[in-house]
């Protein structure tokens, strides 16, 4: 244990606690050498974004993909939603309850997909009105 005296203050530090700071040091040097490698390349960090790997379009182009992909995700649920009320619907074995419940699965994915299509229709339209008037 080593004893510090700050003013008035005594300030004891056991060897564990010494041991976790300089683990702690040694980690974050370790883990802020590549990034000071790349802040001596590149001072204004221009090209900071190809060096550690990503891509150079335009940051429209990639939100625009985003969105598709996110959209046909929630087609790709909505279309299941859909299949699983006509499974349950083809083996209710004629009880009404289940029936009724494959109806509504069936309803409810439908009026997902109808919304989703227009979300994404919406989005297309949008994303393609602010890339023909930003360009």
């Amino acid at each position: 244990m080593r004893t510090f005296q700050k003013g008035r203050e005594v300030i004891h530090i056991t060897k564990q606690t010494l041991k976790k700071i300089a683990i702690g040091t040694a980690t974050f040097a370790v883990c802020a050498a590549p990034y000071a490698v790349f802040a001596a390349e590149d001072i204004l960090g221009i090209n900071y974004a190809t060096a550690i790997g990503l891509g150079t379009e335009d940051v429209r182009t990639t939100v625009s993909r985003i969105i598709r992909a996110f959209m046909g995700l929630l087609g790709i649920v909505a279309v299941i939603i859909i299949l699983l009320g006509g499974f349950k619907w083809m083996t209710a074995a004629g009880n009404e309850e289940k029936v009724a419940e494959a109806k509504k699965l069936i309803v409810s994915g439908i009026i997902g997909l109808v919304i989703i299509m227009s979300a994404f229709a919406i989005a297309q339209f949008v994303v393609g009105a602010v890339v023909n008037s930003t360009t």
